[in-house]
């Protein structure tokens, strides 16, 4: 394929800069165009990623979100658009995507506007184009690491996912350090979890369930317990073919105890409370005065994915064990956040350049096959672990 394409990042903070990168280093772009609301902040990520690529191929532009009118002619310049802007400009920008002809993925943050962008199938599929949504870290590359979990048996029955970001130097009190929107993590933490427990579809409470699991050092003992989102629509997909499904969310102990007085005390809410005749929303208290208490510019962070797929091969008792522990990247000053998130958008981007994904639009699990997705992550050193194990029995978690 002689024609190079043209990729078009919508939001150029972490993830999009990071996405933008991988884009000039391992997709083939003829061009990346970097857009933000904020033409400096577009200017500055551009810079950055031609400087790390060694070429001159990112431009920026400036762009509003919301507007139909501001999105539409950069998106006629691309071949396929990423967005890397809040979940919920994310619908509209697919339908546009649709309309414009153009290949489009997102990093998501609600299911409920997952669902809502498959309904674009047939469109897409007329357009001749792919349109997948929650394509960052988890949901995304855990998603699409669970199906190759899943295709390691002849039978899956239980599967269950471990996934955490985590400082790599952890500091009290909260022994956390954010790496992505404080926006997206409090969502993660207030909304209920979608699992299938017995074969059926399952909502269940956040801040719930606690246990700890075990990884190598320098890792050691980790909290894992329920926090939403992380699945998408998963659960859908294979309710009544799986028996389990369900992942945790991984911090260092002593933080379950932490975030479930907050939880308690309400201080995630949207609903205002008034405080002294003043309506005050208590997320965004919370939003304010716990951010600079995990925020550390210097700070080296890890990400970890865990999967553990129960079922049979060859006709005998088996677990398919997944596992992927990635670090901050010295070289490029990318974080592993940054690197699970943008770079795993990024090789879905360039899947769908390169035809390697149906078209049309649902979710990461029917839309991106694992086998190219891991040669991908391969390139960019991302290690996997993956092992079969055969087993006495039938074994649950």
């Amino acid at each position: 394929m002689n024609y190079r394409p043209t990729y078009l990042v919508l939001g150029a903070g972490r993830q999009g800069t990071a996405a933008a990168y991988d884009m000039l280093r391992w997709g083939d772009a003829g061009q990346v165009i970097l857009a933000d609301q904020d033409l400096q902040t577009a200017q500055r990520a551009a810079s950055r990623v031609n400087r790390l690529a060694g070429g001159q191929l990112a431009r920026a532009a400036q762009v509003d979100a919301s507007s139909a009118d501001s999105l539409m002619p950069l998106m006629e310049q691309a071949d396929v658009c990423l967005s890397a802007v809040p979940y919920y400009y994310n619908l509209q920008i697919s339908e546009l995507a649709v309309k414009a002809g153009v290949h489009y993925c997102d990093l998501g943050g609600h299911t409920g506007i997952a669902l809502q962008q498959h309904r674009l199938d047939e469109q897409a599929r007329q357009a001749g184009v792919s349109i997948i949504p929650n394509c960052g870290q988890v949901p995304g590359m855990g998603t699409t690491l669970i199906v190759a979990a899943i295709e390691m048996l002849d039978t899956a029955r239980d599967v269950f996912m471990w996934d955490g970001g985590l400082p790599q130097d952890p500091q009290p009190p909260f022994d956390y350090m954010l790496t992505f929107s404080i926006a997206g993590l409090t969502n993660e933490y207030a909304e209920p979890a979608v699992f299938l427990r017995d074969g059926r579809i399952t909502e269940v409470e956040p801040m719930t369930e606690l246990e700890t699991v075990e990884f190598p050092e320098p890792v050691g003992t980790l909290e894992a317990f329920v926090t939403g989102g992380g699945l998408d629509t998963l659960p859908w997909t294979y309710e009544g073919k799986l028996r389990t499904l369900q992942n945790l969310t991984l911090r260092y102990p002593g933080s379950f105890v932490k975030l479930r007085a907050f939880y308690d005390l309400g201080l995630w809410s949207l609903d205002p409370v008034m405080v002294n005749g003043v309506p005050v929303v208590p997320r965004d208290v919370f939003h304010t005065l716990f951010a600079p208490k995990v925020t550390f510019p210097e700070g080296k962070d890890m990400v970890i994915i865990r999967i553990k797929a129960v079922g049979e091969k060859d006709g005998k008792p088996a677990e398919a064990w997944i596992e992927l522990i990635d670090y901050y990247d010295d070289e490029t000053g990318f974080t592993a956040m940054e690197r699970g998130t943008g770079f795993s958008a990024a090789i879905v981007a360039e899947m769908m350049w390169r035809g390697e994904t149906p078209r049309g639009a649902s979710g990461v699990e029917r839309m991106v096959p694992p086998g190219p997705f891991l040669k991908e992550l391969e390139k960019r050193n991302f290690k996997v672990e993956m092992r079969l194990v055969e087993v006495q029995g039938h074994g649950g978690q």
